[in-house]
């Protein structure tokens, strides 16, 4: 995808109490009426009324029996008694930042939605991010797949592009949906497990329904357990519409590239990382705008012709197939910045509703039957969770475009209506709000006028019924060592199955008709026969190799907002901690000087350091990279300390960059390891950067066969 930039890539935005919804190009109006302002102001009640003691409920005497007629005590009480909303039935733990999208440039040829059309309008955005099969108190780095949405507060009202961390899903037609989350929930007799496939339920379904085979590969691909949410691509996963003012019509899907590239956890690290931090993504997250790293993310689409519909051989309907990049390559159209982080969970990240039925003109929806049906579902459970229709009304969800219609009361209304007809057409407020004829040049919304002729019918498209070739194409994509993790993932989450004939059922009638090697491998690890052929015959396709898929290309060309552990003990050499920092400053990195306590430590020439944490209190599952500096005292000390020799096995086993600098070299024969692409050791300005083109590259993959026998 392109690098293309506007003009400002820093949010004019930054520092503010809040987005700027009605023109985000002139200064913010901070009086906003639904934000509370603690500073200096009275404690009262929900009516307003100024509460002298709020210590002490309103009892007969010191010792008496509580009043009723307390009301102050009954309003607190019962306010709180009411305080949690049902949580999301998937995509319940989330997180979520506040920034803004630049268009960059005009592309009225594809569509006539306005946010599209003005590359210096800046767009306000609200992204939330989230695990699915987990509840609120889960862990972030579970194997799942992540939540992906987009609000866009733009001019012509709110367009929500709610998607995912990948581009397919587990099924075709959205009247399977209830199955499969009934499915991939914790077991319905013990509760268990949270946050993950591995188990039964999950597998006896997959393993019956073939047209999840592609998403089940991504699933059990390094997609599902990202390093952070920064370096996660996004994906709309249905096919779309973008149409332009003429009314020409295209199909496309949306695509979300991170601009620090593509990368992922491994396995045991992600699993470590669930029990020593449970909040490692949203903390990433929330620390990276915090310190002005703000993420970005460059937005792009696929474009397929109406005339080219049926032109791949796949269907471009189907919500189980991706259309690859080599046959349709991503037009960019600008950028999303995150730059400011809520002000209260509860209030924007946990009430705001997103609904894939929330579109703007320009925009428009295709045939998907997954996409049909969440058009219905998202706006169904909003007003469940949200306590009625009026959720539209809560801040978070208010669009900058004014609302007007008939539409009245209900629970937490809040708009209060001044005129007298809540009808339409009507005379007695002079026929207003009135329609917008599309034809006018800011038009109401129109659907796009497509012709259809057919039977009520409940069949399938035999166009949806290559349920194994993209599974095959995304394998055969990966490099060695993701194939090496995609087995490992099945493997385990296999091994978790009770049944055995539901593993076996995996093995020989859907990984058999993937990859014959993959399921052999699979089948070895579970003490099963090898499969020796498929069940299906295998069709011929235009694509069998899609570099797009790999991580190993999505790579960055920088280390920044990297984060290194710098480990120190007294007597260390403060030069080359001095160096080492501003190397990786220079490259936008960032060092942290961890010490045996929170203590500052002594360096060498008597300089008091005051260390960023403890060596126990930030693991190496925290860390993208170490460096040990030098001084013998520093090094002899760190040589007897168990905490910073597993600090720095952990890291060799997580095929992390790490840099011994003088001294430090010592520490090779005490761990007992060997030089290597991404353990290096030096005294000079050289040793910075070989270790700077080490973490560039992420992980030491040829290290991971021999870092498999390490204990750490």
């Amino acid at each position: 995808m392109s690098t293309k930039k506007p003009a400002a890539t820093k949010s004019a935005l930054a520092g503010t109490d809040t987005p700027d919804r009605s023109n985000t190009n002139a200064k913010l109006d901070s009086l906003e009426t639904f934000r509370s302002d603690a500073t200096g102001q009275a404690l009262r009640t929900n009516q307003g009324v100024k509460v002298a003691d709020n210590q002490n409920t309103l009892k007969a005497g010191p010792r008496g029996p509580s009043l009723l007629e307390d009301f102050i005590m009954r309003e607190k009480i019962t306010h709180f008694d009411h305080e949690r909303i049902p949580e999301r039935i998937v995509h319940a733990r989330g997180t979520g930042a506040h920034g803004y999208f630049q268009s960059y440039e005009n592309h009225s040829t594809l569509t006539k939605a306005g946010f599209l059309q003005d590359a210096s309008k800046k767009t306000p955005v609200f992204v939330r991010f989230s695990t699915v099969q987990g509840p609120r108190g889960s862990g972030d780095t579970v194997r799942d797949v992540r939540g992906f949405a987009v609000k866009f507060f733009t001019d012509e009202g709110n367009f929500d592009l709610v998607g995912n961390n990948m581009p397919v899903f587990f099924i075709q037609d959205a009247i399977k949906f209830p199955d499969f989350v009934h499915a991939v929930k914790p077991e319905p007799h013990n509760e268990m497990p949270t946050g993950g496939s591995a188990h039964d339920t999950f597998w006896d379904f997959v393993s019956l329904v073939p047209e999840s085979a592609h998403m089940v590969m991504w699933a059990m691909s390094d997609r599902a357990i990202p390093k952070s949410l920064r370096s996660m691509q996004g994906f709309g996963v249905h096919t779309f519409r973008l149409i332009n003012a003429e009314g020409k019509s295209r199909f496309v899907k949306f695509h979300w590239r991170p601009t620090a590239g593509t990368c992922s956890l491994v396995w045991d690290e992600a699993q470590k990382l669930a029990g020593k931090d449970a909040d490692y993504h949203r903390r990433d997250l929330w620390e990276s705008i915090e310190t002005g790293d703000y993420p970005e993310w460059e937005l792009g689409v696929q474009v397929i012709e109406e005339e080219n519909e049926h032109a791949f051989d796949f269907d471009i309907l189907d919500p189980t197939k991706l259309i690859p990049e080599e046959l349709v390559p991503i037009t960019p159209l600008g950028k999303m910045t995150l730059n400011r982080n809520p002000d209260n969970f509860f209030a924007e990240t946990e009430q705001v509703a997103f609904c894939p039925g929330h579109i703007v003109p320009g925009i428009d929806f295709s045939n998907d039957p997954l996409l049909q049906g969440r058009l219905f579902s998202y706006t169904d459970t909003q007003i469940s969770r949200l306590g009625g229709p009026n959720f539209h009304e809560i801040p978070i969800n208010r669009p900058v475009a004014p609302f007007h219609n008939g539409q009245r009361d209900a629970q937490h209304r809040s708009t209060i209506d001044k005129g007298r007809a809540s009808y339409e057409p009507n005379s007695i407020d002079g026929g207003w709000p009135k329609e917008t004829p599309s034809a006018d040049q800011d038009g109401g919304f129109e659907s796009y006028p497509e012709r259809i002729d057919a039977n009520k019918i409940r069949q399938r498209s035999e166009s949806f019924g290559d349920h194994f070739s993209q599974a095959r194409l995304f394998f055969h994509s990966m490099s060695e060592h993701e194939q090496e993790h995609i087995i490992a993932a099945y493997s385990f989450e296999l091994g978790k199955v009770e049944r055995e004939n539901i593993r076996a059922r995996e093995v020989n009638e859907i990984l058999a008709n993937i990859d014959l090697k993959l399921a052999a491998r699979v089948a070895q690890n579970l003490g099963l026969p090898a499969p020796t052929k498929g069940t299906v015959e295998q069709r011929k396709t235009s694509s069998n190799h899609s570099p797009a898929l790999s991580q190993v290309n999505l790579l960055p060309e920088n280390i920044k907002t990297r984060k290194v552990a710098i480990l120190v003990a007294n007597g260390v050499d403060s030069a080359a901690i001095d160096g080492m920092k501003k190397a990786l400053k220079a490259e936008g990195a960032h060092g942290k000087l961890l010490g045996p306590t929170s203590a500052p430590v002594k360096a060498a020439d008597g300089k008091s350091l005051p260390v960023d944490a403890s060596m126990e209190g930030s693991p190496s599952v925290a860390f993208d990279a170490v460096f040990v500096p030098g001084g013998a005292a520093s090094i002899k000390a760190l040589s007897t300390d168990g905490v910073a020799l597993h600090y720095l096995l952990e890291a060799y086993k997580h095929l992390k960059a790490i840099a011994l600098q003088g001294e430090a070299k010592q520490l090779l024969d005490v761990l007992k390891l060997e030089v290597d692409a991404g353990l290096i050791v030096g005294t000079d300005a050289k040793l910075s950067k070989a270790f700077i083109a080490a973490i560039g590259q992420h992980r030491v993959w040829d290290r991971e066969a021999k870092a498999k026998g390490i204990p750490a």
